[in-house]
């Protein structure tokens, strides 16, 4: 599939945010994104015109009950089937911040088993509060998670958190277990790290939430659906990266890119 002819989709819901940064970076990629009030998409119930589906960050209907929660139910009420239709044919669903909360409610992550009925893992209020600050996190995935496979195994991308719920966190009596299912299955594809690169060992601020393992991110064991709490649109291009002034000039385009480059790439192959 040519670049060109991809249609990214962009959904959003009351308190949603980031959305137009994530429709920037996609388009400055040269592919069709649209950005779409799921209101519409309820009616029409086309999401499989689309190539990819994506949820973004913020606070969807002022993250009543949990963050996400009144969205994803709201969305497996309206389009549940539509959803799990076009995470089978491997078409990549990606959220970020809210959306990665949003596609644990709905069950599609990490989904061992496939989506389950019922949340598995929580994001969970944060340990030091609300965070809104600058993060690294590590690619440390081997290859499964065919939407990062443009994203060089250990680089590392500097880019913003702004939650105050996304502690990653798992049953005490089965977290280690599942970390190593998690492992196993090569799911756990980012990690919170310090400046050097070392995991922040859940040191504060480098793990901004006090997540388990300093998990950032994971994937659904087939590899098409992503999530994960830091916001790559808000490091796309250089001049919003924080250190761009000891250098003199911005470069081009910021650690971000990488990411939705990747993405576009994953699609121009696989379909």
């Amino acid at each position: 599939m040519k670049r060109e002819e991809i249609d990214v989709l962009l959904m959003r819901a009351p308190g949603t945010n980031c959305d137009l940064e994530t429709v920037r970076a996609f388009r400055d990629l040269g592919v069709r994104a649209h950005l779409v009030h799921s209101q519409r998409v309820f009616k029409e119930k086309n999401l499989l015109d689309y190539d990819v589906l994506v949820f973004p960050g913020g606070f969807s209907y002022g993250d009543y009950v949990r963050s996400g929660a009144i969205w994803a139910k709201e969305m497996e009420y309206r389009i549940g089937k539509e959803m799990g239709e076009f995470v089978d044919t491997g078409r990549p669903v990606i959220g970020i911040c809210n959306g990665f909360q949003v596609l644990v409610e709905t069950g599609f992550l990490p989904g061992f088993e496939g989506r389950s009925p019922e949340p598995q893992v929580a994001l969970a209020n944060n340990s030091h509060g609300y965070q809104n600050r600058w993060v690294r996190m590590k690619n440390i995935g081997k290859g499964n998670c065919g939407i990062l496979r443009g994203v060089p195994k250990g680089q590392v991308i500097a880019c913003p958190v702004a939650h105050g719920e996304g502690r990653f966190i798992m049953p005490q009596d089965k977290a280690e277990a599942w970390l190593e299912r998690l492992y196993d299955q090569d799911q756990l594809v980012f990690r919170y790290v310090k400046g050097d690169g070392d995991y922040a060992e859940g040191s504060w601020p480098e793990n901004p939430n006090g997540a388990y393992h300093d998990i950032a991110g994971i994937c659904n064991p087939e590899g098409n659906v992503l999530g994960f709490m830091p916001h790559p649109e808000r490091a796309y291009f250089g001049y919003l990266m924080p250190e761009w002034t000891k250098k003199g000039r911005p470069d081009e385009y910021g650690d971000g890119r990488v990411f939705f480059e990747s993405v576009v790439r994953y699609v121009e192959a696989r379909f």
